[in-house]
């Protein structure tokens, strides 16, 4: 997010950001003293590591919000500087009373039920276990539902959806870094 725009933000926003960013901090102060990342401990104990399977296996779904993630990685080189990468999802459980997906021209099944799931973001992670990405991608990448922009606009106000060209796979990507938002979050608190 731009300096600019962080300024412009109220000062208890500004806060929870900050208390994040700590909280993120945190969790990386606790990996390092055991030589680890977050995503060394998500592989820990998963055997080895192929290109495209989820980890860990089965995924992790949560009963409480219905969130879902994997982990996984493409063809070394395929994206620079990344080793792999999140994906997320929220289940239909997990969404608003009366959402509903978004009307389609008929050529794709949307899936049902407990299966219309939502891509959320996607995070690019690097060798060291660091974020440096986020990123969208075209429905059939993740075989999702499509909801309403209206309904995950509050998430995704950075991200414009793509229909369903097969010649596209990201739809928007952004660099970030966790220590440089923080510094701006920071400065915007004086």
């Amino acid at each position: 997010m731009a300096a600019t725009k962080i300024k412009s933000l109220p000062r208890d926003e500004l806060e929870v950001m900050l208390a994040a960013g700590d909280e993120i901090n945190e969790c990386y102060r606790v990996l390092q003293k055991t030589g680890d990342n977050m995503v060394g401990e998500l592989l820990k104990n998963q055997g080895t590591f192929y290109q495209w399977n989820h980890y860990p296996k089965g995924d992790i779904y949560d009963n409480e919000t219905h969130s879902q993630y994997f982990y996984h990685a493409h063809v070394k080189g395929s994206r620079p500087g990344e080793h792999g990468h999140f994906h997320t999802f929220l289940r239909a459980k997990g969404m608003p009373p009366g959402m509903t997906p978004a009307p389609h021209d008929g050529d794709v099944e949307w899936p049902r039920d407990d299966a219309a799931l939502s891509h959320l973001i996607g995070i690019s992670m690097d060798k060291k276990g660091f974020p440096i990405g986020l990123f969208s991608v075209n429905r059939w990448v993740t075989g999702e539902t499509w909801y309403p922009a209206e309904n995950v606009i509050a998430m995704l106000a950075h991200f414009d959806i793509v229909h369903e060209d097969r010649e596209l796979e990201l739809t928007s990507q952004l660099a970030i870094s966790v220590d440089k938002q923080i510094s701006k979050v920071r400065s915007a608190l004086g």
